[in-house]
């Protein structure tokens, strides 16, 4: 009898062991299934972070070309203003 509960311990001992793996199989899965989405949201985001890159720097050359004309503009206002007070004091 004493072979029959040890060969029945030994089965049992695999099969926890089995048990055992499979969850450690499971885990791993798991922890590289949610690893392969935080690697997908990091390319997002940095490709989110390359657009809005471009969209700032068109923003800022606007921004610049808007300054240069408005003191274009505003150079030729103080002419005009000057021209219209020429004429005025004459």
């Amino acid at each position: 009898m004493s072979g029959e509960s040890t060969l029945k311990d030994v089965v049992e001992r695999l099969g926890a062991a089995l048990s055992s793996l499979e969850n450690a199989v499971d885990a791993r899965l798991e922890r590289d299934r949610e690893f392969a989405d935080s690697d997908a949201e990091v390319q997002r985001m940095n490709a989110d972070r390359a657009r809005l890159a471009q969209e700032i720097d068109k923003s800022e050359a606007r921004a610049q070309r808007l300054e240069e004309v408005n003191r274009e503009v505003s150079r030729r206002l103080v002419t005009a203003m000057e021209t219209i007070r020429a004429v005025l004091d004459r």
